[in-house]
């Protein structure tokens, strides 16, 4: 299955978040921006770190923020949120994170594959520190594209 379509409204290139909750919120509303999801599916997306930890913290560095399919999500979408400042999600490992990536997934049939397959693009570990260092939305496209 190929990733989500990844819309430059749902990238945020060096956000300022005070703690995890903040850095989902934010992809939260990435996700919302670009059409993917009604705002309540970052509470979602939270709820589900608060009930099972850290463990949307997939590689050092990054995070992938997501919530069982639902009715605040309207279409498959990602997001791409890069962290001026790294927050820690409380991981054992991969604390602390500078890129928090926001995957909504429509079909509960397609969510566990959509999640192996975006966990593959980061199989090149450079992929997160380029991630990291992007300065601009249309860097990030670059970035995901040459990997997808």
């Amino acid at each position: 299955m190929p990733l989500p379509l990844l819309a430059e409204s749902a990238i945020i290139v060096g956000a300022e978040a005070g703690d995890w909750r903040e850095a989902v919120r934010l992809a939260g509303r990435a996700l919302t921006a670009s059409g993917a999801t009604r705002p309540g599916y970052a509470d979602e997306m939270i709820r589900m770190i608060d009930e099972h930890g850290p463990y949307v913290v997939i590689a050092p560095g990054l995070a992938l923020a997501h919530a069982r399919p639902g009715p605040d999500v309207l279409t498959d979408g990602l997001a791409v949120v890069t962290l001026a400042t790294p927050v820690s999600f409380g991981h054992p490992h991969n604390d602390p994170v500078s890129v928090v990536l926001g995957l909504a997934i429509k079909s509960a049939d397609t969510h566990i594959e959509a999640v192996a397959e975006l966990a593959n693009v980061f199989n090149d570990s450079s992929a997160i520190a380029q991630l990291a260092a992007a300065t601009s939305a249309s860097q990030v496209l670059q970035i995901m594209g040459n990997r997808s």
